[in-house]
């Protein structure tokens, strides 16, 4: 039979099982054990007493077809609904989702969503599915020189259990928490004052209120980077910015990605600080996110800035930092490299 020592696959036809169970047959007879005789045509010893009984029960080792008769099938009628059904109200209901409730609305079918899907596949139907709407093109940051106080992202997050809504405004260049503003309402008052505090803060002020300029008179101080919720495109917020030489810059309708910087900020706040979404009183509330605004600016070491305090990338010192951590690894690599060729390691045997 040219049979070998390889592993007899799952799926074996009739004919070789029958060879297979005289080979182990005629090696007993000779004085082999059985499992051995098995073992040495790479097939289990279990597999062939179930293929012996197998033979003596019908008489043939030939494996029968797939099927039988599932009795939970689809019926002749059922399939034809369905497919009316995809013909007639495909264009309304586009999904099999849809399709399959449509179905028991209108009375004509009882089916689950993945029937109606696998009925159209199987008929090679295809549905319409949900219209995609396409993205306008994310727009481009105007140009402005990348240091820090010159692009300011901003939003608003929700503490609900002691119903509070928190402004906070990021310093994208340096990830700088430059400000806050816990309020109950949000309009452009609460916006007005969140960046004025901000803008004082930062000694973008001169002595009579107005914003300073850098260099360009005709070039905006700064750009605040947000989304399009009402208070930020409502007109007197765009006054108040142009009054302070801010240049508004929104990001796309129902993308949030274009704003990830302050979403990254929120979502690290929340995670980082849990205890913040449970409290429920305003006054501990802005009690916390001060301590926690310090800890952020000045202890947490940032990823996107080199793994420095955005206090230290804001003022101007993560760049030494991250030399000198630079010329730190290589002087430590040199020290272990002129050690351990001076010591090496003693050997016991």
């Amino acid at each position: 039979m040219g049979l070998t020592l390889a592993e007899v696959p799952p799926r074996v036809p009739g004919e070789v099982k029958e060879g297979l169970l005289k080979l182990v047959d005629g090696a007993v007879a000779g004085g082999w054990p059985h499992a051995r005789a098995c073992r040495t045509l790479g097939v289990s010893d279990v597999r062939m007493h179930r293929w012996r009984k197998r033979l003596r029960g019908i008489g043939t080792l030939e494996d029968l077809a797939p099927g039988g008769n599932p009795v939970h099938r689809l019926r002749d009628w059922e399939i034809d609904a369905i497919l009316r059904l995809i013909e007639d109200w495909g264009p309304t209901d586009r999904t099999h989702r849809k399709l399959a409730h449509r179905g028991s609305y209108l009375g004509i079918v009882y089916v689950a969503p993945s029937t109606v899907l696998r009925v159209a596949e199987s008929a090679d139907v295809a549905l319409p599915g949900e219209p995609s709407r396409p993205k306008p093109a994310a727009r481009p940051l105007p140009e402005i020189p990348w240091e820090p106080n010159r692009i300011w992202i901003w939003d608003a997050t929700h503490f609900t259990r002691c119903d509070r809504a928190v402004y906070a405004i990021v310093d994208v260049v340096s990830r700088y928490w430059i400000g806050w503003l816990s309020t109950t309402e949000q309009t452009t008052t609460q916006v007005q004052l969140l960046f004025a505090d901000a803008l004082e803060d930062q000694g973008l002020l001169d002595g009579e209120g107005r914003p300073l300029r850098h260099g360009d008179k005709d070039a905006p101080a700064l750009i605040a980077w947000s989304d399009n919720g009402p208070e930020m495109t409502a007109g007197d917020t765009r006054t108040f910015m142009a009054l302070m030489a801010i240049l508004q810059h929104h990001g796309r309708p129902g993308t949030p990605t274009d704003q990830a910087h302050i979403e990254s900020f929120f979502g690290h706040l929340k995670r980082e600080w849990p205890h913040l979404v449970r409290i429920k009183d305003a006054a501990v509330l802005d009690t916390e996110l001060a301590r926690v605004r310090t800890l952020w600016n000045t202890v947490r070491l940032h990823e996107a800035v080199g793994y420095v305090t955005p206090d230290d990338e804001h003022h101007g010192r993560g760049p030494r930092i991250r030399r000198a951590r630079t010329a730190g690894m290589k002087q430590a690599r040199r020290g272990r490299i002129d050690y351990n060729r001076n010591h090496p390691p003693e050997h016991h045997t």
